[in-house]
């Protein structure tokens, strides 16, 4: 049953990301900026994108945002700017390689799945994107961190796991299944935000990510979001779960109230300098 969510979910994100492509952007005031930059991994080519705030402050805070399951898409890319907006530089991760957004179900799914089945390649490439964003001439290298959403939740918490020197990570509606903490993120505050009527998120899951933190004595906050189902911050979610009945839906009050609840964990352990 679980499998076939999971494929059902995979399909319903295709959906929202190719019927509302572009329609992401946020109105950008003239102090906001961004770039487009292309990198390699291996023999393989990645496009980032890069958002910051010219304020007069020479250097800030960076924070990679990694995306959903689709790919790179304009969602990430509006994240990176409202990070921006806080005054951070955030830069957009390409995890697939080539700026990729997959156009069916199967693809996203083999594409997400390859990613959690090879972890080293998983760590070369959150690795490199790092490397990117400390090399900008405005990032503050000592104070890095990583925000993600479903697909990109996982990615980021796990590259905390495997030892990528993250200030902070917050995970919107990520996956937590077989989550194993080290002592390598013993360093790292973490933010779970969870939609509390996720369907992809048992309690079993829930429970293993608490004890694996407590292992190490990490710091971290998990919110609960009263009804949220999975895919709460996503605006289509919503249409995409009638179109295929899914367990998904948008849910404006947990969107707001997480994105809310970010802002004050950063304000205590990751300030916008």
């Amino acid at each position: 049953m679980k499998k076939n969510l999971m494929t059902t979910l995979l399909t319903g994100t295709f959906f929202v990301s190719s019927m509302f492509a572009g329609q992401y952007a946020m109105a950008k005031d003239e102090a906001l900026k961004s770039k487009e930059i292309t990198y390699t991994v291996g023999n393989q080519n990645f496009k980032g994108y890069i958002a910051w705030k010219e304020d007069g402050k020479a250097v800030k805070p960076g924070i990679l945002v990694v995306h959903e399951w689709w790919g790179l898409n304009d969602y990430a890319k509006m994240r990176a700017d409202m990070l921006a907006d806080l005054g951070y530089v955030a830069m957009a991760v390409d995890m697939f390689g080539d700026g990729k957004v997959y156009e069916t179900a199967t693809e996203a799914q083999n594409a997400a799945g390859y990613i959690f089945s090879h972890p080293d390649l998983l760590k070369e490439r959150i690795t490199k994107a790092y490397d990117i964003l400390t090399s900008q001439d405005n990032v503050d290298k000592q104070h890095i961190g990583a925000v993600g959403y479903c697909f990109g939740g996982t990615v980021a918490l796990n590259a905390a796991a495997m030892g990528l020197p993250l200030d902070v990570v917050a995970s919107f509606h990520g996956g937590l299944t077989g989550f194993k903490a080290s002592e390598m993120m013993k360093n790292t505050k973490v933010l779970i935000c969870n939609g509390a009527a996720d369907a992809f998120v048992p309690q079993a899951d829930i429970d293993n990510f608490k004890s694996e933190m407590a292992k190490y004595n990490i710091v971290y906050e998990f919110k609960n979001y009263e009804g949220a189902t999975h895919a709460f911050t996503n605006k289509y979610s919503t249409e995409a779960g009638k179109k295929f009945n899914m367990p998904i839906a948008y849910n404006e009050a947990a969107d707001k109230a997480s994105w809310q609840d970010m802002i004050s964990f950063f304000a205590k352990y990751f300030p916008a300098k």
